[in-house]
């Protein structure tokens, strides 16, 4: 408790910067309890929370799963998960007051004797929890199933605000629809239940320390923002690369692929906040408007086949093991066009970055993990030094690191030491982990401290989703006419030849990170 003020959001108001901000008495209800992202993500980071005295004693759990559970089978559950993978350290008397809000619903998303084991459980914890009516629902489950829950919290009364003014959120994990048609439906579908204000699209990149920083590091500092345009930037790169294969997620992956996975979601949206006009406050309309500017101002490249590349992984070796190619994993048909690695050039039409080209990449099987922004700076116009000084001298850049190793990197010249006159690249580099004392909360306790607190700025709203697919949708169509298998890439390498070429048609190569 003592250590709570240290976690505070920084886009929120500034009088209320100097105190945590808690969550008041409610119940999130966890829908794919079972998964790898309720296990390895939201359990543990509702119990960090608790850890931090951000979450009320009225709060209540509940799980909901086709599984034969008592309420001490899942706080089990939940438990194990706690003990595994929470950041911050487990403490007997936090557990136990978690433990008093903890229950689970037995059912399917069809039946209508579950929900209302639902609404009845919800009910109870309203009276032995104190959780007032505030309910938010969490669709940890797959795109294909949001549109039955939704109707099912619907049907039974679970949705709507009651007579004591209480609330009821839903928060949607990506992807956002399968391409604009779709996501258009699943609006739809889910306005026509729940307001807009009470629908949170999870995208935990936004959560993220460093993606905040980006807008500290703008708009906090002199240095920057004017150098903050074409007229200094070269190019944009955008890249999330993954040392991993797809795992056991042949169902989700296959047929969604690399570009629908992290360029439509994650990496449009750090687009947007790279690219997008200082906001007049941090406010969630005001960012949010800023952030669809920039959105709507992007297009994609005028030549699709010179300007987009898509690769599969091939099997080898990668991290020192023997690993599968992409159409060997189990669940993968060998005919399959799905792409585990997708890269694309994005053009903004606006007065800033006019004639800056953004690339965005994102694949699996890389050498390492990283996701990072790098801005790469125009060369000096004139360079007072030999050609030999120079020739190891490449250009300036600001990288962001997002993941892993959070922090801000700045490349430049610099004389190498005990000679004439000769020009290396140096970095100078920051690192949230050596500076500052205080360890950065996971993404996901900031996403569902918001929820709870139903605070909007880091959660994307349909118009933003809306044109991210319209820039993505016309490189998918054009992939899809093709009709051919990606190009293959070998395990541990950066991608196929045609990432490379992409790039080098414009002059420029990738960053190694």
């Amino acid at each position: 408790m003592s250590n709570a003020k240290h976690f505070v959001n920084p886009l929120r108001d500034p009088q209320d910067r100097r105190l945590p901000r808690i969550a008041g008495p409610c119940a999130l209800v966890l829908f794919g309890v079972t998964g790898d992202l309720a296990r390895k993500k939201l359990m543990p980071a509702i119990y960090d929370l608790a850890n931090r005295g951000l979450l009320p004693p009225g709060f209540g759990l509940i799980g909901f799963a086709r599984r034969d559970w008592e309420n001490q089978d899942f706080a089990k559950i939940v438990h194990d998960s706690v003990k595994e993978r929470a950041r911050t350290p487990f403490r007997e008397e936090v557990w136990k007051q978690l433990l008093e809000g903890i229950r689970f619903v037995p059912g399917t998303f069809d039946s209508d004797e579950s929900f209302q084991t639902l609404k009845q459980t919800l009910d109870d914890l309203d009276q032995s929890q104190g959780t007032g009516g505030n309910h938010a629902f969490y669709l940890s489950i797959p795109p294909k199933a949001f549109d039955q829950v939704i109707s099912q919290l619907k049907k039974h009364g679970l949705a709507k605000r009651d007579q004591r003014g209480a609330w009821s959120r839903v928060v949607i994990e990506k992807p956002f629809g399968h391409d604009l048609a779709s996501a258009n439906e699943l609006e739809r579908r889910v306005s026509s239940v729940f307001h807009s204000q009470s629908v949170f699209r999870i995208d935990h990149y936004l959560g993220k320390e460093t993606v905040q920083n980006l807008l500290a590091l703008r708009f906090a500092n002199e240095l920057f923002e004017p150098i903050w345009n074409r007229n200094y930037v070269d190019h944009v790169q955008i890249t999330m690369a993954e040392d991993i294969g797809i795992g056991g997620r042949a169902g989700y992956y296959d047929g969604v692929g690399a570009a629908r996975d992290v360029i439509q979601n994650h990496l449009l949206q750090l687009l947007a906040l790279t690219a997008m006009e200082e906001p007049t406050s941090f406010d969630a309309d005001q960012l949010r408007a800023e952030k669809r500017k920039a959105l709507a101002a992007a297009r994609p490249p005028k030549d699709i086949a010179a300007h987009t590349a898509r690769g599969q992984y091939l099997g080898g070796w990668a991290g020192g093991k023997q690993v599968l190619g992409y159409l060997e994993e189990e669940g993968i048909s060998p005919q399959s066009q799905t792409e585990t690695y997708a890269a694309i050039r994005v053009d903004i039409d606006n007065r800033r970055w006019a004639g800056v080209p953004f690339y965005l990449r994102s694949a699996k099987r890389m050498p390492r993990r990283v996701t990072e922004i790098a801005l790469n700076l125009r060369r000096a116009p004139h360079l007072p030094f030999s050609q030999t000084d120079t020739e190891a001298l490449g250009s300036n850049a600001l990288v962001l690191r997002i993941q892993p190793d959070e922090g801000i990197t700045l490349r430049f010249g610099a004389k190498v030491p005990a000679t004439l006159m000769e020009i290396r690249d140096v970095t100078m580099d920051f690192a949230y982990g050596t500076s500052f004392a205080e360890s950065s909360p996971e993404a996901y306790e900031r996403l569902i401290l918001d929820v709870l607190l139903g605070d909007p700025p880091l959660f994307p709203q349909h118009e933003e989703v809306e044109l991210s697919w319209k820039i993505l949708d016309p490189i998918l169509d054009f992939w899809a006419d093709l009709d051919t298998q990606p190009e293959g890439y070998a395990s541990g390498t950066w991608g196929p030849a045609s990432g490379i070429t992409m790039l080098a048609r414009d002059g420029f190569v990738w960053r190694r990170p």
